[in-house]
């Protein structure tokens, strides 16, 4: 066995720093301790992962196949999970300072998901892709709910219901997955994904099940339509930041895990289904919400379907799908970051009818959800959003799969009714105080003061901000990046 440690530079500064924090914690036992120390290792797993670049050789392999692949998509995706870390770190700066989590758990917690994001990206074979991916979500079932609450402050469930929610449905999926992969192995007698193939002789019908059965137990990561129900109340009784991870980070891992999948076996038709019924539902459902946190987990259920629609076409789409979700999950972090910057620090995300005037009372924050909210929806200014939706229509009509192409199209225009919705609240004219109020987020965005935005959700907003606005006017950068 070959081991290139060059290579693995990503891998070691990831796992190092859920080591470090660990260390931090319980040796030195101070908060701006324990920060930096992931704040500096989320910052190596990028630097790690540019400079062992894509032109390196493969390592752990025996007998010419490899575990650890390194790859342009490999580089771009692992700098952004670090980024990603970093980013949630800074929306939970905040909430932490007033003691509402253990600063060491959740740090260790947090670093230990961004390994498993970085071991996706490098997955050669099935067993690490699966291992990677359960390294990415066990730790956001202890995330979700691991809260410190005030000594005045009510105790609530929504935290712990959450979890238990995510971690049952996420049982199944996995228990799906693994099911999956062991009948493709057992027709295949294959683990590694470039010698994948679907099947031979009587024994191709038991690998085509297994296929699908990885990926209806991937799609979940992604909430894709049937796994979808857990994705609505986990956000919504999660923290806010943990939240904008679950829909960013947690989500790119299961693209990364399906696009290995379908790039080599054939799965187009129940992929197709998954994305029709998944963008659909998505859209239909995000209309009647009327709590911010639902509407954009809703909103990124649709989004996945839209995902989904490029990966129908294999090897061709994974390009366009990659694109996608990178620049997806640029734009749900700018508005999971300026509703943190709107909402009172360790605040739930509220009723959209609390933002009422919010983009009066802060231009810049109301600026930034504008931003987001139009490149979710496909519009300007949200140049990124715009370009991502072409891209995907795109690519299925040149592979003639126009029908599919048709009801993105449709399924995008109806998502403009709630993204222009929650816009026109942010900058309809607020109730004026001291009216008798039935509604109480009326009278919550009548009396709401305008709230100072902590530095390190200014500096995550910005930077999240100033990216979707380069890739939304350069997208070649990021196809260069992914070739």
């Amino acid at each position: 066995m070959t081991i290139d440690h060059v290579t693995l530079l990503p891998l070691y500064a990831a796992s190092g720093t859920a080591i470090l924090v660990l260390l931090a914690d319980l040796l030195i036992a101070r908060r701006p301790a324990v920060l930096g120390a992931l704040l500096l290792g989320g910052l190596a797993t990028a630097v790690g992962a540019i400079v062992a670049g894509d032109s390196r050789p493969p390592t752990f392999c025996a007998a010419g196949n490899c575990s650890w692949i390194p790859s342009p998509t490999a580089v771009v995706t692992a700098v952004l999970f670090a980024a990603l870390t970093v980013g949630v770190l800074a929306l939970s700066i905040p909430s932490l300072r007033l003691g509402t989590a253990p600063v060491g758990e959740f740090c260790f917690l947090l670093a230990a998901s961004m390994t498993g994001g970085v071991v996706i990206g490098y997955s050669g074979d099935l067993i690490t892709l699966i291992v990677g991916l359960e390294t990415l979500t066990l730790p956001l079932y202890i995330l979700v709910g691991l809260r410190r609450y005030a000594p005045r402050e009510p105790v609530s469930s929504a935290g712990a219901s959450a979890s238990i929610t995510f971690f049952l449905i996420s049982v199944v999926s996995t228990a799906i997955a693994l099911l999956g992969a062991a009948l493709n192995y057992a027709a295949t007698g294959v683990i590694h994904l470039d010698l994948l193939v679907a099947g031979f002789g009587p024994l191709t019908v038991l690998a085509q099940v297994g296929v699908a059965l990885l990926v209806v137990g991937f799609a979940f990561k992604v909430a894709a339509v049937p796994l979808h129900a857990w994705a609505p109340p986990t956000y919504e009784g999660s923290p806010l930041p943990i939240a904008a991870y679950l829909s960013t980070a947690s989500k790119l891992g299961g693209v990364l895990a399906l696009a290995a999948i379908v790039a080599r076996l054939d799965a187009a038709p129940i992929t197709a289904a998954l994305a029709v019924l998944t963008m659909t539902v998505g859209n239909l459902v995000a209309l009647r919400q009327t709590r911010m946190v639902r509407l954009l987990a809703w909103s990124s259920i649709a989004q996945a379907g839209y995902i989904l629609a490029a990966l129908v076409l294999g090897a061709a789409g994974i390009q366009a799908a990659i694109v996608y979700a990178v620049l997806f999950m640029v734009l749900e972090f700018v508005a999971f970051a300026a509703v943190v910057a709107l909402r009172p620090v360790a605040a739930d995300g509220g009723d959209i009818q609390s933002y009422r005037g919010a983009g009066r009372r802060s231009p810049w924050l109301g600026a930034a959800l504008v931003l987001a909210f139009a490149g979710l929806a496909g519009l300007p200014p949200g140049l990124a959003g715009l370009f991502a939706k072409v891209t995907v229509v795109d690519v299925l009509i040149d592979q003639d799969w126009g029908w599919l192409a048709a009801l993105v199209a449709i399924n995008a225009v109806i998502g403009l009714a709630y993204y222009v919705r929650a816009t026109a609240i942010l900058y309809a004219t607020p109730p004026k105080p001291g009216i008798q109020f039935v509604d109480p987020d009326l009278l919550e965005a009548a009396t709401h003061p305008r709230l100072p935005v902590a530095r390190p959700v200014a500096a995550a907003l910005i930077v999240a901000a100033a990216a979707a606005v380069v890739l939304g006017f350069a997208p070649q950068l990021l196809f260069d990046a992914l070739s």
